[in-house]
């Protein structure tokens, strides 16, 4: 049974940091891709950003690459999300998430009940 439980939200003013950690269970992270999307009122899902299991790789979408950085604890089963210069615009409910094709899409199998990120001042 797959579990995803993510930590770290909060509040921090614009241009601050935060990390967002997720602890998975019920499979292997090897193989499959482990990831963030993000739902804010007025705003639709949208993917932030994945790790793809077999391959190590990453995908950021455009509005974050080079601020957040996505990471894996094999031996933790964990995923991290490191969060810089945070802008209002970024205030959304992240949830960790398993991605159905990797990451060559923004699609999602299973996720967590989602952690609130507040970026104000």
């Amino acid at each position: 049974q797959v579990q995803l439980v993510e930590s770290g939200g909060g509040l921090v003013q614009p241009g601050g940091s935060l990390k967002l950690s997720c602890t998975a269970s019920g499979f292997d992270l090897d193989y499959y891709s482990l990831g963030w999307f993000r739902e804010a009122p007025g705003k639709g899902r949208e993917g932030v950003a994945c790790f793809h299991g077999p391959s190590r790789g990453r995908r950021y979408t455009d509005s974050v690459r080079g601020r957040f950085t996505i990471s894996r604890d094999k031996g933790t089963n964990t995923v991290h999300l490191e969060m810089k210069s945070l802008k209002v615009e970024d205030t959304a409910t992240y949830r960790c998430t398993t991605f159905t094709y990797g990451c060559t899409e923004w699609a999602y199998d299973y996720w967590g009940q989602g952690t609130q990120v507040t970026v104000s001042l």
